[in-house]
């Protein structure tokens, strides 16, 4: 019996649709049949959660996701995602109040990368994932080294994600700047990239760079599928 899954998505829709895409399509490739999961899908309020990035108030957005994963549960889903890494700063706070299991991105990141035995991880992400420590913490866990673009650089991927990417715009100029700020990185010692906002695997692709590409998108719904089978 496979297990329903729940996802909290809007965080952006853009990326929202990458996950359901990736759990249905291969399923499919894999079984030849459509008898995929059950998906479960609350879009939360992107702009309220903005506003209260802005104001610092992770208290409410940990509050906000916990009672998003219990409306999930009440609709029948039997473990969750946050299809977001930036959100994954209050992860412990909402993994505590979801009322079902989570499966935690930056986890299941890390598994990926050991898998491919890199140990030093260039990171992009939103100016939160990049420069607040909770992700580089976590992977610290697991052995693995971060390194950061510097400030100038995590202003200009941070702006492009929430002006463009959010909203569904993706431009060669966008990519080209990421590109030389990823391949800075590698410069400097990383073995990797991690790609820390589930926007930018829409924007990169690993063709576009010779350093294994973390797309953590297609990881976190990689592991939902896996859970919901097993």
């Amino acid at each position: 019996m496979k297990k329903k899954i729940g996802i909290v998505g809007g965080l952006s829709p853009e990326s929202t649709v990458s996950y359901y895409l990736h759990i249905t399509r291969t399923y499919s490739e894999r079984f030849g049949d459509y008898e995929y999961p059950e998906i479960i899908i609350y879009s939360a309020n992107l702009e309220r959660y903005h506003a209260w990035r802005s104001d610092n108030r992770w208290d409410l957005i940990a509050d906000d996701l916990a009672a998003s994963f219990q409306k999930l549960k009440n609709a029948g889903a039997e473990f969750g995602l946050i299809a977001t890494n930036t959100m994954h700063k209050v992860y412990d706070q909402v993994a505590e109040k979801a009322g079902l299991p989570l499966i935690n991105i930056i986890d299941e990141t890390a598994g990926k990368a050991k898998e491919l035995g890199l140990k030093t991880l260039g990171l992009l992400g939103t100016r939160y994932t990049m420069s607040d420590g909770f992700y580089q913490n976590r992977l610290s866990r697991f052995g693995l080294e971060t390194v950061a673009p510097n400030p100038l650089q995590q202003e200009v991927i941070h702006k492009i994600i929430v002006e463009e990417l959010v909203r569904g715009r993706f431009l060669d100029k966008s990519r080209q700047r990421y590109l030389d700020i990823m391949e800075e990185l590698v410069a400097k010692g990383a073995q990797g990239v991690i790609l820390g906002c589930t926007e930018i695997p829409l924007l990169v692709r690993q063709e576009d760079l010779s350093a294994p590409l973390l797309d953590t998108a297609i990881i976190h719904a990689e592991a939902a599928l896996k859970y919901a089978l097993s």
